[in-house]
């Protein structure tokens, strides 16, 4: 009898465990690749990936950013731990030849949704004078002027300049590959991740239009920079820039550099040398102290130090006023569109943890 009951018991529990593997089963291929708490498991690999991940993903996707806040991206070296992250993504964002130790552990993923950036915006090669003239705005196809050579764009393969994400157009096409792979990856929520993206691209048509707006009657139209990372931003708004620096924040220049950056400044009555957020603004001060200048802020987005109070739009909206104090308007800024979405309206992004 005692065996009889045991075999009973046995029975139920293995029919138990037959039926819940079952609705677990039937659960997962209704809902697509899904990792912990029942989210896609997304890893992005800087600011402006994690940004993305996190508006179009919303409460369906856990981001993990492989670059912590604060923390200048060409610099970054991926622990074991972050390498294991990569690995069990069910989809990565990344932008390829801007990390190589990212690129790395994206090669050694399983992951069938990897997401490159450049797919969605190819690269251009820009050079250091960044000799954009003024235009329509997003005519694109134009070659930039040489300067005296070559800047180094080359960022260990990738054939061109990597900050797509400071043309709103531009980021807002890679938008839509995050949110057509996100469908792919997880189809249960394939509709609110379609939502999330056609919102966030109408808030990045609205800043685009907030840059024509804004700068298509400054006063001069050539701004120095310390780092070579507005190439497509003065592209797409004909605007001219001159780097100090080439995509590399912290390579020094040559001397014949700083000659024909003083000259270019003075030929072009320039005001400001601008300097970024996350490197040493030190070159600038030099070179603004020595032509007479002030220096501020122009932020290339490769990092927050505080997400929690910044974002892609806000610190977009302050380059813009930022460029227009320096290039000089006699005009106020325009106004948001009526009815359109700005930063401060638009619901925070989820926080990211990091690794």
């Amino acid at each position: 009898m005692m065996i009889r009951r045991r075999t009973r018991g046995a029975i139920a529990l293995t029919a138990t465990a037959l039926t819940a593997g079952l609705t677990l089963t039937a659960c997962g291929s209704s809902g697509g690749a899904q990792g912990a708490e029942g989210k896609l498991n997304v890893v992005a690999s800087f600011y402006p990936m994690e940004f993305l991940a996190g508006r179009i993903g919303g409460e369906h996707v856990k981001v993990t950013d492989l670059t912590a806040p604060g923390v200048e991206p060409h610099d970054l070296e991926l622990t074991a731990k972050q390498v294991g992250a990569v690995k069990k993504a069910d989809a990565i964002v990344y932008l390829k030849g801007l990390q190589p130790t990212v690129d790395k552990a994206v090669a050694g993923s399983g992951s069938k949704h990897k997401i490159d950036a450049t797919a969605a915006a190819p690269l251009e090669d820009h050079h250091l004078a960044e000799g954009h003239t003024e235009g329509d705005g997003h005519d694109h196809g134009g070659e930039a002027q040489s300067g005296d050579g070559h800047d180094g764009h080359d960022h260990d393969g990738a054939a061109g300049d990597p900050h797509i994400w400071l043309d709103p157009t531009r980021y807002a096409a890679v938008a839509r590959s995050v949110g057509a792979e996100f469908a792919k990856a997880d189809p249960a929520h394939a509709e609110d991740y379609r939502k999330n993206t056609d919102e966030l691209v109408g808030r990045l048509t609205a800043l685009d239009q907030e840059f024509k707006d804004g700068l298509k009657d400054v006063r001069n139209r050539t701004f120095v920079t310390s780092h070579a990372a507005f190439g497509y931003l003065a592209g797409a708004y004909g605007l001219t820039q001159v780097a100090i620096n080439g995509v590399d924040p912290e390579s020094e220049p040559t001397p014949a550099r700083l000659a024909d950056v003083q000259k270019a400044a003075k030929e072009n009555g320039v005001t400001t040398i601008f300097f970024e957020t996350l490197v040493s603004p030190k070159l600038a001060d030099t070179v603004a102290k020595d032509l007479g200048l002030r220096t501020a802020v122009l932020d290339p987005l490769e990092g927050v130090k505080d997400p929690a109070k910044d974002d892609y739009l806000s610190v977009m909206r302050q380059n813009l006023a930022n460029l227009r104090t320096a290039l000089g308007t006699d005009a106020p800024a325009a106004p948001a569109p009526s009815g359109a979405p700005t930063a401060d309206t638009a619901p925070a992004a989820p926080a990211a943890p990091t690794s």
